[in-house]
């Protein structure tokens, strides 16, 4: 009997080689290459996928494209639209990823049972009696958005199924009007020979969902297993083929989960939406800033409030800085949600160019809700709550900051300081902190002060006098 003929493929970018190298040629990564069986050659395209109308199509003129009809549709989640662009476009592909247990499946049936659509949901991870399970419970999250007359899952459809070819002719006899499939890891088709969760049974099946998804116009929501580093398992070419990659971020344990555009060709990938696990399912949570405040009693030092923006959404949330002397010969430095690198540079600057002796003694800093911030608005927050906590002065609690540090102690401005202003006064605060060269329109809100600071040492005599 002949031996299978094997390839070795990339898992970072999808490049075949007839043999296996320890650096991908096509990517630079290295150890990234595994070996699958070779895909059967088939003249006629994938198993079960139309290829009949692909001889009758011709260019057309990108004026006399009609895409009238085209408008998004809603998911029934404000949040969620938001994040897609204002609703999921027809014939696109979503791809949804996050660690285990975040809570991708919640979202995935949430959805359908929030929206009303006619819902092909095909789950190759559980039963239907499982499926219906998580329903029931997820029941008190969708109830309020359907007709009185309604029943509960009337639209969705459940299918457990992993073979493509069965999918996509239920799928076709079906027409709904989206299509969820969880996970993107357990589905195959027979065309490759391969256990699914390969890389050539992920690039085959991601392609026969792509080509159905163009021409149905049908939506279809993929669920993306993650690896150990964080990425979207399966090779770098799965999210080059999706339309959409959305990813969820938090910590297990937390309540509070961040979904965030990582791509996206039909909005914004400055985006995030925010949500709340609770017992009956996601809650979206319209205003993180109220989340992200201090939750604890006024006049304790350490603490600072920063005006960030993420993508078109203004936050405000708490910098929390714990400075004390070093007990072991050298100092500390630990940072969560923060980057490192990046509070040993701001510690310089004030050992530097404002005169703190911090290299003895330890620094620890915490962003408040398991945020990850990668905003430069965030420096001045940073330097006013150790500064804060090596004075063990309390910084008023109506004072927030937006301000980036550079290598000289110079306060920088930072974009769109008059939407950051607004969501302070919106929510109490009377003065934020700001660069001296950031220009302010006239029509600020009221009963919030604007106080422009030049550089550290001028921050330090404006908070703290001469302390």
């Amino acid at each position: 009997m002949a031996k299978a003929k094997t390839l070795w493929y990339c898992t970072s970018c999808g490049n075949e080689s007839p043999k296996w190298m320890g650096r991908c040629p096509a990517c630079g990564e290295w150890n990234t290459m595994v070996e699958a069986p070779a895909e059967k050659s088939s003249s006629g395209g994938a198993k079960g996928v139309s290829r009949s109308s692909a001889g009758e199509r011709k260019p057309v003129k990108l004026k006399d494209i009609d895409r009238s009809s085209d408008a998004r549709m809603s998911l029934g989640m404000p949040e969620v639209d938001r994040l897609l662009g204002g609703g999921i476009v027809p014939g696109s592909l979503v791809l949804v990823g996050g660690e285990p247990g975040i809570g991708k499946s919640t979202l995935s049936l949430q959805i359908p049972l929030c929206s009303g659509l006619r819902t092909l949901y095909v789950t190759g991870e559980e039963s239907e009696k499982q499926v219906k399970m998580r329903a029931e419970r997820l029941a008190k999250a969708f109830s309020a958005n359907q007709a009185p007359d309604s029943e509960e899952g009337e639209n969705t459809l459940i299918f457990a199924e992993t073979q493509m070819d069965e999918i996509l002719k239920q799928a076709g006899e079906i027409a709904p009007e989206l299509m969820i499939v969880d996970s993107v890891q357990t589905m195959f088709t027979d065309t490759i020979d391969s256990t699914p969760g390969s890389v050539s049974q992920i690039k085959e099946v991601a392609a026969m969902l792509l080509r159905f998804a163009k021409e149905s116009g049908i939506p279809v929501i993929l669920i993306g297993h993650i690896t150990k580093d964080g990425y979207i398992a399966g090779p770098k070419i799965l999210e080059h083929i999706v339309d959409v990659v959305l990813q969820f971020e938090g910590e297990n344990r937390g309540s509070y989960r961040v979904l965030r555009s990582i791509k996206n060709r039909f909005g914004s990938t400055a985006e995030i939406a925010v949500f709340e696990m609770t017992g009956s399912g996601l809650r979206e949570v319209s205003n993180p800033s109220e989340m992200l405040i201090p939750m604890h009693e006024a006049g304790l030092s350490g603490a600072a409030i920063c005006a960030m923006l993420d993508g078109s959404r203004p936050l405000l949330f708490e910098v929390q800085a714990l400075v004390s002397s070093a007990v072991y010969g050298t100092a500390q430095r630990s940072a969560t949600g923060f980057d490192t690198r990046r509070l040993n540079m701001l510690l310089a600057v004030l050992e530097k160019r404002a005169g703190f002796h911090l290299s003895a003694k330890d620094v620890f800093l915490n962003m408040a809700g398991g945020l990850k911030v990668s905003d430069p608005a965030a420096d001045l927050a940073v330097v006013a709550a150790v500064l804060s906590s090596n004075f063990d002065c309390p910084i008023p609690s109506d004072c927030c900051f937006a301000g980036e540090v550079g290598l000289s102690g110079e306060i920088r401005p930072v974009g769109q300081t008059d939407r950051r202003a607004g969501e302070a006064a919106r929510l109490g605060f009377r003065k934020i902190f700001v660069s001296t060269y950031s220009s302010l329109p006239d029509n600020l809100p009221r009963g919030i002060k604007v106080i422009k600071v030049a550089d550290v040492p001028a921050l330090v005599k404006s908070l703290f006098g001469n302390a």
